[in-house]
């Protein structure tokens, strides 16, 4: 039956089989920014947000994409550093005429194959962020910009070469924020719900852009940021989207609230200040990025640089960039960026949660990854060409974590009548036990990644295992059971 533009009709599309298979995407952060590609060194954007709170965090940004925004503050790191860089009253739009130019020759058949080897299951393309700048040449002109996007169709283009590498294709879209639109500078907690346009001209000019990037290119991720204008009729969007792309999914971030006149918006910014001035009290637990969620029906939820405590009954994509930007920023230091093994490890404890991981890079304007941003890709890879089994297709066991018997950390994961008990540690001897797991009915243990068969026992209905005296140099060792036991009583 076709989806109808109505909630009710909407609500009855369920999270297709592959997107709880897939467990882990790309995210290719890639426009004007990418020229200059610069941010602070500060700490990731979680500590700065607890420690200082969203005034200070947006002064001084750790994303590379928001330099924009970030330029505008006069004394702020950003704004000297390109004042410096690039000379007093240097233009943005310098920026995307540079990045047109640049990304114009780009392989976009090598990127692909880079989000391949490091094991994606899909791929998603910033196709405009905030910024404004588009990535596909939109039939429509941006008003305060006119033809503002890339010479080259580098929607078209990524699509193609991520579907011929095997993947799915993913479109982010910044919905919420568009700069030049408004002349928005995002300075304080309550910028953030007044930067949105709510004119009638940006609902027709982003259901343009939301239309067009859904009939050319087909996505099987629709990801929305920040939020969407108040007059765009969302359900008729998703209905119309889901009967294009039947096993298609969108994200969370689609929060419409309707605007509000000058006693309002006063009424936004004070609150806004006063919860500036009193961070310090703010409860631990509200300190996260995680955008608001007020939306009739989502397909998963997106938080930032994010982990569970446990298994979240909605599905969830935890996205994070390789170091504390999603685009890439040539200033981070190399104790910025994850290393493979927390990667592994990261990815595998989220896994076994429901989620999904969402890793973000960014190009150069040519295309190009640095190194230093493939790197902990490439070793992901490495890691999932052995034990990938125990990571896609699965799904969450009755319990996500335990330790083992000398409290080394053990996230589960099933599929087929197999429990996947990957180690996050290196054991501290090689007789490993898992107090958690009820042995009677396990038939088989072996470890993946070993041509040997280890030996293994059940003692007090526990499970235990004597591993060889050598083991494979890896950032977490997969023990598979077969059949799948419950957990100890």
């Amino acid at each position: 039956m076709p989806f109808t533009p109505d909630w009710e009709s909407v609500k009855t599309h369920a999270v297709p089989d592959w997107y709880h298979d897939a467990k882990l995407g790309v995210f290719l952060h890639w426009g004007p920014y990418s020229v200059p590609a610069w941010a602070p060194q500060v700490p990731d954007i979680p500590t700065i947000l607890r420690e200082h709170g969203p005034k200070w965090l947006l002064r001084n940004n750790p994303y590379a994409e928001w330099y924009l925004n970030t330029m505008q503050f006069a004394g702020s790191p950003t704004e000297r550093h390109h004042r410096e860089t690039y000379g007093e009253g240097y233009p943005y739009d310098r920026f995307a005429e540079q990045f047109a130019e640049s990304s114009a020759d780009a392989d976009l058949d090598a990127l692909a194959d880079l989000c391949r080897r490091a094991g994606a299951r899909y791929v998603v393309l910033t196709t405009k962020h905030h910024d404004g700048f588009c990535l596909w040449p939109s039939s429509i002109e941006h008003p305060a910009k006119g033809r503002y996007h890339s010479t080259r169709d580098l929607v078209g283009d990524t699509t193609a070469a991520v579907r011929a590498a095997g993947m799915r294709m993913g479109l982010y879209y910044s919905g919420g924020f568009d700069w030049p639109f408004n002349d928005a500078r995002i300075a304080g907690l309550a910028d953030l719900a007044t930067g949105v346009p709510q004119s009638n001209e940006y609902v027709a000019y982003c259901e343009t852009h939301l239309r067009e990037l859904i009939e050319r290119y087909e996505p099987s991720v629709l990801w929305n940021d920040i939020a969407c204008p108040y007059g765009l009729d969302l359900a008729a969007l998703f209905a119309d989207y889901y009967n294009a792309v039947p096993d298609g999914v969108v994200n969370d971030r689609w929060t419409q609230s309707k605007p509000g006149g000058r006693a309002l918006t006063a009424s936004v910014r004070a609150g806004g200040a006063a919860v500036q001035a009193l961070w310090r009290f703010v409860p631990a637990k509200y300190k996260q990025i995680n955008i608001a969620q007020r939306v009739p029906h989502v397909d998963f939820r997106t938080p930032e640089y994010a982990q569970h405590d446990e298994i979240a009954e909605k599905k969830w994509e935890s996205t994070r960039g390789v170091g504390h930007s999603f685009g890439a920023n040539r200033h981070e230091r190399a104790e910025d960026i994850v290393t493979a093994t927390d990667l592994v490890r990261s990815f595998v404890d989220i896994v076994s949660k429901n989620g999904n991981l969402l890793i973000g890079i960014g190009p150069e304007p040519d295309g190009t990854i640095p190194g230093w941003q493939a790197a902990p890709l490439l070793g992901l890879g490495e890691w999932l060409a052995t034990n990938g089994e125990a990571v896609f297709g699965t799904r969450p066991w009755t319990i996500a974590e335990s330790k083992t018997h000398d409290g080394t950390q053990v996230r589960f994961t099933q599929r087929d009548e197999q429990l996947y008990a990957t180690l996050l540690e290196t054991p501290a001897s090689r007789r490993i036990e898992f107090p958690g797991l009820d042995a009677h009915g396990v038939e088989s243990v072996d470890v993946l990644g070993l041509d040997e068969t280890p030996e293994w026992g059940a003692t007090g209905g526990r499970v235990h295992i004597e591993l060889p005296e050598r083991l494979p140099v890896s950032p977490a060792l997969v023990v598979r059971l077969r059949p799948t036991p419950q957990p100890a009583a």
